[in-house]
């Protein structure tokens, strides 16, 4: 498994077998997941796609792990899809009636969407280039966090091409008339106008600072209550309203009687921090 040294979080470095293009580190219940090819500004192989994947399918269902941070080593974020990969699926025979380049076009897809579904809060710290695919990472987070180099791009449409799998993650963000701009002109986000345009939610010149506050903010609510929230939110639109209400007011009947929800009230109610709440920098 890589390590990163840029931004070194402490804590115990996490192994994974077949890890190579991250660099995996649990501080505390946070768990720090950082994309490690620097040498291509983070440029997300079919590898690192898999290892993504792999990864949060590991700690969904972890209840140690609290919080997830992305970052990309050596001062960038991600500078989206690695073009070799694409390069060789074009060359690839088809197999079963599946073209190659779609097999790995929707693997990006898969990944995001495996992000966006974990139960635990998810902060992006976007430096340097955020493009492509590393947009659809921004944009799955639950809090995106943009320093002063930050910068954010589609680039595909000036490639040729279509960002076929960030594309609705960006509509669903920031609303479509501002995701058409930014696919049909390939323009360029610094930080403010990010958080203008709802990508990012925090622009600021310490990210190390905004992220320590984040972490000590996540760790005052409680684990569940949390994933379910997230749930909750991504069915909207998703399922009829009366539909999604029902559901929801069954699931609150369910946590109101939980031994979670038991400790926060008794918690409020006599002034005391709940079992869960921790105010450490993770």
């Amino acid at each position: 498994m890589s390590h990163d040294h840029d931004h070194d979080p402490g804590g115990e470095p996490l192994e994974m077998p077949e890890i190579e293009t991250l660099s995996l580190r649990l501080q505390g219940w946070a768990l720090h997941v950082t994309l490690n090819r620097p040498d291509v500004r983070n440029a997300m192989s079919s590898r690192m796609v898999r290892e993504l994947v792999a990864t949060m399918e590991a700690i969904g269902g972890d209840t140690s792990v609290r919080a997830v941070v992305l970052r990309g080593a050596g001062g960038h974020f991600c500078a989206g899809g690695d073009l070799r990969d694409m390069a060789m699926a074009r060359q690839a025979e088809t197999k079963d009636g599946r073209d190659p380049v779609a097999t790995l076009n929707r693997s990006f897809g898969s990944m995001l969407q495996a992000i966006e579904a974990l139960p635990q809060p998810v902060v992006a710290v976007c430096e340097g280039a955020v493009m492509g695919g590393g947009f659809g990472l921004a944009c799955v987070a639950d809090v995106t966090i943009a320093g002063p180099t930050a910068r954010f791009r589609l680039p595909e449409t000036s490639l040729g091409i279509t960002p076929a799998q960030i594309a609705p993650f960006l509509v669903r963000r920031m609303g479509l008339t501002h995701a058409r701009r930014l696919g049909v002109t390939g323009v360029t986000l610094d930080s403010s106008e990010a958080v203008r345009l709802g990508v990012a939610h925090i622009a600021t010149d310490d990210v190390d600072a905004a992220l320590a506050d984040t972490l000590r903010s996540i760790g005052r609510c409680a684990p569940g209550a949390v994933g379910a929230t997230k749930a909750l939110m991504l069915r909207v639109g998703e399922a009829p309203l009366p539909d999604l209400l029902d559901a929801a007011a069954a699931d609150f009947a369910l946590r109101a009687r939980s031994d979670e929800a038991a400790a926060g009230i008794a918690s409020f109610l006599s002034k005391t921090s709940p079992p869960w709440a921790t105010d450490e920098e993770s």
